[in-house]
C-alpha cells in the first residue's frame, strides 16, 4: 500500500536496460518453405543478450487458387499455428521445448489463456475468432502476420528472463498440406487453394545493458553459476479414431521420468482434420457425459460430473474451464468464450491434477482417462489429450553445458 504521507520519497529510475532492438533472423539460405519441409533459424552469435520470451515469428505470404470455381475460401482462425506440424527451441544443440501438432495444441491452449481483452492483439497473430474475414479476392489473397512464440512454446510463455552466452536455434516442420489452415464455408466446395509462404523471421529482442549491471552478470558468468529456468511444457497426445461405443478407456501415456503433470485438457472432433468444408480450430462434444482421469490408482475429478449437453448441463465444465486462469497463471483474468461459445466452439475437459500425493510425484505414472457419452461416438472421432508438465532446464554459459532436470 503507498503510504500517502510520505512526500520525501524520491523517484526511483530504472536504468539498467540502456537500449533494446528487435533482430531478424532468417533461416538457412537453401532453406525451402514449402510443405513437409523443415526450416531452421539459428541464432550463432553466443555473446548477446536476447529475450525469448518476447519474440516472434514474422510470416509473410500468399493464398493461391488453381480452379475457376467461385466457392470463397477463408484463411480460418489460428491459420499460422495449423502451417506447422512441430516446432522446436534448441539451446546450445539441445533440446528444451518443442510443441507437436501445432495448430492443435495452440487452439485448445489459447482458447484457456486468451481473454477478450486481448483479442485484438491476437489477431495480429492470425487468430480472428469472431469473424473469418481473410478472405480471397481475384483468385490470390496476400498476408502477413506476427506469431508471438509465447503463443507457440511454453517455454517462451513461463521463463520472461534473459538468456545470455548461448546457441539458439528455433525448427518448424511444415505441415504435410493447407487444408486444416484454410476454410470454404460449403458442404462440398470446388477449391484447389494452397498456401505459399515468401518469407519466414524469427525477430527477438537484443538487450543493451547499464555498464554496471553487464559487469555484475559477466562476473556471475565468470564464476562458473547455473542458470535455473523454470518452466511448463504443452504435450499433446492424440487417439485418431475412436470406436463408435458410449464408454472409453484411454491409457494416454506411462512416464518413467520426474514429470509433474498439472492439467490435463480432453478435447474430442469429429470429421475435421484436413477437411476443408469443416473448421480445425472446432471441437465436437460428443455428448459427452462424464470424464475420470486417473494417475495411477488416484482419480481427478472426485466426483461424477453428470453432463447432459442436450439439456444444457454443462455449468460444471464451464467452472473448470473459468478456473483455469487463476490457478494456471494466478491471476483472474476473463474468459475468451462466452457459455453458448464455450458449447459450440471449445468444450473442453479441464481437469485440474495441481495437487497430488507423493506416491504419484516420486513414482512411475500411468495416466489414464475414462469417458463416458450418452450416445455413440460419431464415426471419424478423434480425442487429444494436451498434458501441461513442470519443467526444469539447467545451463551453464560459461561451459554451455545443458541439462534438462525434469
Amino acid at each position: 500500500m503507498i503510504d500517502i504521507l510520505d512526500i520525501q520519497e524520491s523517484p526511483v529510475l530504472d536504468n539498467r536496460i540502456t537500449k533494446i532492438e528487435i533482430h531478424g533472423y532468417n533461416p538457412y539460405a537453401n532453406t525451402n518453405l514449402r510443405n513437409n519441409d523443415e526450416i531452421r533459424i539459428p541464432i550463432q552469435h553466443q555473446d548477446l543478450y536476447i529475450l525469448p520470451s518476447q519474440s516472434f515469428l514474422y510470416i509473410e505470404g500468399k493464398v493461391t487458387r488453381t480452379d475457376e470455381g467461385k466457392d470463397e475460401v477463408f484463411l480460418d482462425n489460428n491459420c499460422m499455428a495449423f502451417l506447422f506440424d512441430e516446432i522446436r527451441y534448441e539451446l546450445d544443440g539441445v533440446e528444451i521445448d518443442q510443441c507437436r501438432n501445432v495448430g492443435i495444441t495452440t487452439s485448445i491452449k489459447n482458447y484457456l489463456s486468451v481473454g477478450r481483452i486481448n483479442k485484438n492483439y491476437i489477431e495480429n497473430a492470425g487468430w480472428c475468432h469472431d469473424a473469418l474475414k481473410y478472405t480471397t479476392s481475384d483468385n490470390k489473397l496476400f498476408f502477413n502476420f506476427c506469431v508471438p512464440l509465447r503463443m507457440l512454446l511454453g517455454f517462451c510463455e513461463d521463463y520472461n528472463h534473459i538468456v545470455i552466452n548461448a546457441r539458439h536455434e528455433l525448427i518448424l516442420i511444415r505441415s504435410r498440406n493447407d487444408l486444416n489452415s484454410l476454410f470454404s464455408g460449403y458442404d462440398k466446395p470446388k477449391v484447389n487453394a494452397s498456401i505459399e509462404l515468401t518469407k519466414i523471421q524469427w525477430k527477438i529482442p537484443h538487450i543493451t545493458l547499464e555498464e554496471m549491471n553487464k559487469l555484475a552478470i559477466l562476473r556471475f558468468v565468470e564464476n562458473g553459476n547455473v542458470v535455473t529456468m523454470n518452466y511448463r511444457t504443452w504435450d499433446l497426445y492424440e487417439y485418431p479414431l475412436l470406436q463408435s461405443s458410449t464408454k472409453h478407456t484411454w491409457a494416454v501415456k506411462v512416464s518413467t521420468q520426474l514429470e509433474k503433470p498439472r492439467f490435463k485438457i480432453l478435447a474430442l472432433q469429429t470429421h475435421r482434420k484436413d477437411q476443408i468444408s469443416n473448421q480445425s480450430h472446432i471441437f465436437d462434444h460428443c455428448n459427452i457425459s462424464n470424464v475420470r482421469l486417473y494417475l495411477n490408482s488416484e482419480s481427478y475429478p472426485y466426483d461424477n460430473l453428470n453432463i447432459d449437453f442436450d439439456k444444457n448441463n454443462f455449468s460444471l465444465l464451464y467452472l473448470m474451464y473459468s478456473k483455469f486462469k487463476s490457478v494456471y497463471y494466478r491471476l483472474q483474468k476473463d474468459n475468451l468464450l462466452t457459455l453458448n461459445k464455450f458449447k459450440n466452439i471449445a468444450p473442453l475437459i479441464v481437469i485440474d491434477c495441481l495437487r497430488q500425493v507423493e506416491s504419484i510425484k516420486n513414482g512411475t505414472v500411468d495416466i489414464r482417462i475414462d469417458f463416458e457419452c450418452k450416445k455413440d461416438i460419431p464415426l471419424n472421432t478423434s480425442a487429444y489429450c494436451l498434458i501441461l508438465n513442470d519443467c526444469i532446464v539447467e545451463y551453464n554459459p560459461l561451459t554451455n553445458i545443458v541439462r534438462k532436470i525434469t
